[in-house]
């Protein structure tokens, strides 16, 4: 695989190596809604590619309008991430492929259900061949095309990619590059406490799990214990994953509650230093920065909209 300007090589476990088979199998399944219950949503139902593969809502719906609690992240570059989900419940993109197909709340298909499915339809059995070899279809292998699709869904070569990366000075704007020096400033934003910008790529994510108060009630209360679920421990009470900055002009809205609609509400967030409660991250410092400053940083973070592959939108049969 490319990996487009800014971004580091994309790594595939040994038993799932990244081929153009699995990667169209994937593809296929991304988009197929037969992977629901009742055949109503498929994955790209809440990581559409027209909207920097998210859904714009605040909480996605699922199977019979059930909704979830938390706002479904980007596709986009998910390969990266160590651990995914909010909460980290899945080591591996392969895990989690199979987690929304399962959960009753968003597809709510049983897996032997999906795998005879597919084995009846005309095209299926012939592409698992293909991509997997002789035998009947199995749910670890669809697990693993849809994982093999995702590795591909990256996005990169963003204005300040070129800026930072590239050597074009004239791909940011003056406020843009203002932005940037405001991100990086320990005693203005201090984004990269969080967010790293590495000398020959960036995440923009250090990856790890954080509590910044999101979720607290006006009691002070945690309504989403978040990492702590899965961890019990007192650390991750309340933490969740950094995610990335990529992209983050298109895919409003913001947090892992979906609370914030704007980015400039996000701003706001910080300029607060997030809600108290006993957890919270002690990275998280209030933001000092002017109406300027602010206007600037905006504009910073617009520019890490990237472009996205080709071949990642629907397939055309």
């Amino acid at each position: 695989m490319k990996t487009p300007l800014g971004l580091p090589e994309v790594a595939a476990p040994a038993d799932n190596p990244v081929t153009a088979e699995t990667v169209a199998l994937g593809r296929k399944l991304y988009y197929d809604r037969r992977l629901s219950a009742d055949d109503t949503i498929a994955c790209a139902s809440c990581h559409d590619p027209a909207k920097g593969f998210t859904d714009g809502r605040r909480f996605s719906t699922g199977f019979h309008n059930q909704q979830g609690t938390r706002n479904a992240p980007p596709v986009v570059n998910a390969a990266y991430s160590s651990l995914q989900f909010w909460d980290g419940r899945a080591a591996t993109l392969e895990d989690q492929a199979g987690g929304p197909i399962a959960n009753p709340v968003e597809m709510n298909q049983k897996y032997e259900v999906l795998v005879a499915k597919l084995q009846a339809d005309a095209e299926y059995p012939k592409l698992f061949e293909k991509a997997f070899g002789p035998g009947a279809i199995t749910m670890n292998q669809v697990r693993k095309a849809l994982a093999s699709f995702e590795r591909t869904v990256v996005s990169g070569n963003s204005p300040f990619d070129r800026y930072q990366y590239g050597g074009d000075k004239t791909a940011l704007s003056p406020a843009a590059v203002r932005g940037l020096a405001i991100f990086r400033d320990s005693g203005k934003g201090n984004c990269i406490a969080c967010h790293p910008i590495g000398e020959k790529s960036a995440l923009f994510t250090d990856g790890k799990f954080r509590n910044i108060g999101v979720g607290v009630n006006e009691e002070g209360v945690l309504t989403d214990l978040g990492r702590f679920q899965e961890t019990k421990a007192e650390r991750d009470r309340g933490a969740v994953k950094t995610p990335s900055l990529r992209n983050v002009a298109i895919t409003a809205p913001y947090m892992h509650d979906g609370s914030l609609k704007t980015l400039r509400s996000v701003l706001e967030y910080y300029a607060g230093g997030g809600n108290s409660n006993p957890a919270l991250d002690k990275d998280l410092k209030p933001l000092r920065l002017n109406k300027a400053e602010r206007e600037d940083l905006l504009a910073f973070l617009e520019s890490l909209t990237g472009e996205m592959p080709s071949d990642a939108g629907p397939p055309a049969n």
